[in-house]
């Protein structure tokens, strides 16, 4: 009989090795990873409705550098999926060693999924492989979960869709997209205003103007819409239409503007005359012509003015209760210049308002000498100059 010892270290080395292949039996897909190859996505379950397209962020590893085939090894019938890379379709990806793609923001590669309209409610399952060859391989299940409506729909939304003002007014609107789909989303903006309106979209916090947004996933973005009508726009509601499109969804939300007039006034007199001869502490007068230039009815208009220093203005109506819309109402302005008024150009400002409209008129008014000053001027010149001859005359011969 023969007996066999083994040393303590051999028999240290016999039970390492024993305990390996145990944990491989125990676990193979620890074992399989370490083959090296491993294809992954953040999110391989996910619920999505019929006709939906779904896109799948895949990350690679590898403890070497390699090519690997990508294969889409089982689809349900009637479903299409593709690999893309960057914006081409591809069928091989290049892995470096390690996990270089883990700490980037970009996928390595996206896979797209597109479930056919008439689709049944369901869990479904997708299985991708990545092929690098000599025996390296891995593959990825994706779980595809069907309800005809997904929980919480996407939308897009005002927190206040309507709003109204006079013409002239610029309305902004805090406006927030929903993403409640399982990817982020890519929404190109739009609006439909009638001819001569402008409307305008701005993410919350930034002052640029865009044409289109990104939604991460489950988020939502809140944005400002100015819409601003023309300046002859009429008085009445109008509907804009505003649109929110990606690959997914088709977002509606409409907004709802409320002219209630045009406010206008305008003053002049009536020959359009702005200028006028006064004397000096001689009260002139001059008619004003007040004309509502709008389409809605003005109340409350008050007449003031802005002369020299020591000039009294006065109107004869200084308020006028209502000046229906086109209408012309005509005032008369008493301007007296002060006693001391030197002859010359003054400016007399008179103004017309009330709390939604403003008209000047510049009034040149300008001061004279009267002619009996004048004519009293002359007889007093030609008095001393007779004065003058006599005493010429009675002493110049001396």
């Amino acid at each position: 009989m023969h007996k066999t010892f083994i040393s303590g270290k051999m028999a240290a080395g016999c039970a390492a090795a024993l305990a390996v292949g145990i944990l491989a039996v125990a676990n193979p897909v620890k074992a399989a990873e370490m083959e090296g190859l491993d294809m992954s996505t953040d999110y391989p379950g996910v619920t999505v409705t019929a006709g939906e397209t779904v896109s799948f962020g895949l990350d690679f590893t590898s403890d070497e550098s390699c090519d690997a085939a990508l294969s889409v090894e089982s689809i349900p019938e009637g479903w299409e999926g593709y690999f893309q890379g960057g914006d081409n379709l591809i069928s091989r990806v290049h892995i470096d060693a390690g996990a270089a793609e883990l700490d980037s923001d970009t996928d390595l590669v996206t896979f797209n999924l597109t479930l056919p309209e008439e689709v049944e409610e369901g869990v479904y399952t997708v299985e991708l492989q990545a092929d690098a060859g000599a025996g390296e391989t891995d593959t990825l299940e994706l779980e595809i979960t069907v309800n005809e409506q997904e929980t919480g729909q996407s939308n897009f939304t005002a927190e206040y869709p309507e709003q109204q003002g006079a013409s002239g007014t610029s309305f902004s609107f805090d406006a927030t997209i929903v993403n409640n789909r399982g990817t982020e989303q890519s929404y190109s903006l739009s609006a439909e205003a009638p001819s001569g309106w402008t409307v305008s979209f701005t993410p919350s916090g930034e002052s640029s103007q865009v044409a289109s947004v990104s939604v991460e996933a489950g988020g939502s973005l809140g944005m400002t819409v100015d819409i601003t009508p023309p300046e002859s726009v009429e008085q009445g509601e109008y509907t804009i239409p505003c649109t929110a499109v990606s690959a997914s969804d088709t977002l509606d939300m409409e907004l709802i503007v409320t002219i209630t007039g045009t406010y206008g006034v305008s003053l002049s007199t009536p020959t359009g005359n702005l200028s006028l001869d006064a004397y000096a502490n001689a009260e002139e007068s001059v008619t004003l012509s007040i004309t509502n230039t709008g389409n809605v009815d003005l109340s409350n208009l008050n007449l003031t003015s802005s002369a020299p220093t020591d000039w009294e203005v006065e109107f004869d109506e200084s308020t006028i209760e209502t000046l229906e819309a086109g209408a012309t109402q005509e005032v008369t302005a008493h301007i007296t210049p002060t006693s001391d008024a030197m002859t010359g150009d003054y400016v007399t400002t008179i103004t017309v308002s009330n709390d939604e409209v403003s008209s000047d008129a510049e009034f040149r008014v300008s001061v004279e000498t009267r002619t009996s000053w004048g004519i009293f001027a002359a007889a007093i010149i030609v008095v001393l100059l007779i004065g003058l001859r006599v005493v010429f005359k009675k002493y110049g011969r001396r």
